[in-house]
């Protein structure tokens, strides 16, 4: 098998931001990288946390090579990877030699580097705002959505357990309702304009997308928002490319070994 570091991947052109419909795809080489390819490595199937480093990079017009490893003995535990991010999680990004792990750490690094002052916030109020909501993100809703995703769309119909899928919703249910009401008077959770705090939330609940929200109409309202803009679509057909390419049973050992 050909270095899991260098598999197919997706090459944005050098030169500036491209339209979607113009950007290509390339197969990587199992030597070093060519010197014609970006600088940018964003390491990760798209169905993993590498979607939230997927979205911001388009979200920002960057150049990047999008190396799709997978989780588990043939991806991110070979000695490869290891040696890059020993936790063995992804995503992980490679800037230059600058080596970074951790999704949202990656969004925030990317998003004061290549937009400060645009997605992200230019004072220090607002940008420790966009800080509190990343890891508001991930200690409120991050797990809770994931449980219901599975039991509700990603597993197999007759291994659902419909127990776990209620209360996950039962647990979601408060910190929804604060982000309902954070975006009930203002498109944005900083204000008017699209920031990487909407970002790092939005992409941490996307798959929330198919839940009922009637009774959070706000968040509804601004998830939507969120998800229809250019670079998160061009993220989410990423990654719903990967969901539909994932074996079930790989499936089955994500609810596994996260006990989800």
């Amino acid at each position: 098998m050909s270095n899991p570091l260098h598999w197919a991947g997706r090459v944005r052109p050098q030169g500036g931001a491209t339209p979607l419909a113009q950007r290509r795809h390339c197969r990587l080489c199992s030597g070093p990288m060519s010197a014609s390819m970006s600088s940018l490595r964003i390491y990760g199937v798209a169905r993993t946390r590498a979607f939230r480093a997927l979205w911001v990079a388009e979200e920002l017009g960057l150049d990047y090579q999008h190396l799709p490893i997978e989780i588990g003995e043939a991806g991110a535990r070979t000695p490869e990877f290891l040696a890059l991010n020993p936790n063995g999680r992804l995503p992980v990004i490679v800037d230059n030699d600058f080596v970074l792990s951790e999704s949202l750490a990656i969004t925030l690094y990317l998003a004061k580097k290549h937009g400060r002052g645009m997605l992200y916030p230019e004072s220090v109020e607002a940008e420790a705002k966009a800080w509190q909501w990343s890891f508001w993100a991930v200690g409120e809703v991050d797990r809770g959505v994931n449980i219901w995703s599975l039991h509700a769309v990603r597993l197999p119909p007759a291994e659902r357990n419909a127990g776990l899928r209620e209360e996950a919703l039962k647990v979601l249910a408060a910190p929804f309702a604060v982000l309902d009401a954070a975006v009930s008077a203002r498109p944005y959770l900083l204000g008017d304009g699209f920031t990487v705090a909407d970002l790092n939330v939005a992409a941490v609940i996307s798959r929330a997308v198919d839940m009922e929200l009637d009774r959070v109409p706000h968040l509804s309202g601004w998830l939507k928002r969120c998800l229809d803009r250019p670079a998160a679509r061009a993220a989410l057909a990423l990654k719903a490319k990967s969901d539909n390419e994932t074996p079930v049973e790989l499936t089955r050992r994500i609810a596994r070994i996260n006990r989800l």
